[in-house]
C-alpha cells in the first residue's frame, strides 16, 4: 500500500538524479551510499514503483521514475516557497541555493560574489559547481546559471548582470613582431588561440565589425579548453585571442595588452538565469538583486575600457 514520500527522500532521489549514481549522490549529500541506498528504496515502496535501472557503475531512470523527479522537483520549490512564505522572508535568504557557472568566471568572479552573498544572508547555504559545458539547469536541478554570453534558451528567465563583451587582443610583443591585422579576415591567415568554452563553437567566431556581423574560422599553434591557459598564452605573445572584457579590461588598461580591430567585438552580457518555475522564489530574487549589485561595482564598465 502507498504511503505519502517524505520530503528528505525527494532530495535524496534528486541528488542521485543529479549525480548518476548512489555513490556521488551520498558524497554531494555528505552521507553513505548505505543510506542513500535505504532511502531510495523506502521512496519506491511509498510509490509503490521502481525508479532506477541499477547496474554496478551507475543508476538510469525508469519511465516512472523519469515522472517522479519532474514531480519531486515541483514538490520539494512549492516546499522551498511555503518556507520562504511562513517564514516572511522579505530582506533576508535562507535554505539551499544551486548554482551553476563556467570554469573561468565561476572561479574569478562568481565565487567571491557568492561568498559575500552567504554573508550577507547567513541562513543561506550556497553550492557552487563548475562545468565546461552548457548545463540543462531544469534537468540536472539547479537554480541558478551565471552564465557569460547571450543564447538563452527560452524556456528560461535571464536577467542581466553586467554588461560585457569579448574583444581581440594581443600581447605588445606579438603587435611588435607581427603588426595588427588590418581586417577581420586577416585573421584566419594569423595565428589566434582558439577556445572550446562551455557552448561556443572551437575556432568559428562570431564577431560584430560596426554593426555587421562576420563569422570567421581561426587557427593557430596553440588552443585549448580552458580561458586562463588561452589568457597566459596571449601575454607570452604566443597570439591573438577573443577574451571577456570582465578578464582583460585591467590588462588592457596597464598595456600588458594590446586592444586588436578595436572596432571589432563579440556580445557577451553576464546573466543570472533560472527556470521558470522558480520565478515566484523570494529566495531567488534576493540572491539575483544582490549579484546585480556587486557584479556592477566589481566589473570594470565595458564601455570605459
Amino acid at each position: 500500500m502507498n504511503s505519502t514520500p517524505d520530503t528528505n527522500d525527494l532530495r535524496v532521489f534528486c541528488a542521485v538524479v543529479r549525480t548518476g549514481s548512489f555513490a556521488s549522490a551520498s558524497v554531494d549529500l555528505g552521507s553513505s551510499p548505505a543510506y542513500v541506498s535505504k532511502r531510495i528504496g523506502l521512496l519506491e515502496r511509498a510509490l509503490g514503483v521502481q525508479l532506477f535501472h541499477r547496474t554496478t557503475r551507475r543508476v538510469q531512470l525508469t519511465e516512472e521514475g523519469q515522472r517522479a523527479h519532474q514531480a519531486a522537483q515541483r514538490v520539494l520549490e512549492e516546499v522551498g516557497l511555503l518556507m520562504e512564505s511562513v517564514g516572511g522572508v522579505k530582506h533576508r535568504a535562507r535554505g539551499h541555493l544551486q548554482v551553476c557557472s563556467s570554469f573561468g568566471f565561476g572561479r574569478l568572479q562568481a565565487a567571491p560574489a557568492l561568498a559575500a552573498l552567504q554573508r550577507r544572508h547567513p541562513g543561506l547555504q550556497v553550492r557552487l559547481d563548475l562545468f565546461d559545458r552548457l548545463v540543462d539547469i531544469t534537468s540536472e536541478g539547479f537554480d541558478l546559471d551565471i552564465r557569460v554570453g547571450d543564447e538563452i534558451a527560452p524556456n528560461l528567465i535571464a536577467r542581466r548582470l553586467a554588461r560585457n563583451w569579448r574583444v581581440l587582443c594581443a600581447s605588445p610583443s606579438y603587435v611588435d613582431t607581427h603588426g595588427h591585422p588590418g581586417t577581420v579576415d586577416e585573421l584566419a591567415m594569423r595565428d589566434c588561440l582558439p577556445i572550446k568554452e562551455r557552448d561556443h563553437p572551437f575556432g568559428l567566431w562570431r564577431l560584430v565589425d560596426g554593426h555587421v556581423e562576420r563569422a570567421v574560422k581561426v587557427r593557430g599553434p596553440l588552443a585549448s579548453n580552458n580561458g586562463e591557459v588561452v589568457l597566459q598564452w596571449t601575454l607570452q605573445g604566443h597570439g591573438i585571442a577573443l577574451r571577456s572584457l570582465w578578464q582583460v579590461g585591467p590588462l588592457l588598461a596597464s598595456g600588458r595588452l594590446v586592444h586588436v580591430l578595436p572596432e571589432v567585438t563579440q556580445p557577451a552580457d553576464i546573466w543570472a538565469v533560472y527556470p521558470m518555475r522558480l520565478e515566484r522564489s523570494a529566495k531567488l530574487r534576493l540572491a539575483v538583486n544582490f549579484l546585480v549589485d556587486w557584479f556592477g561595482r566589481n566589473l570594470p564598465d565595458p564601455e570605459r575600457v
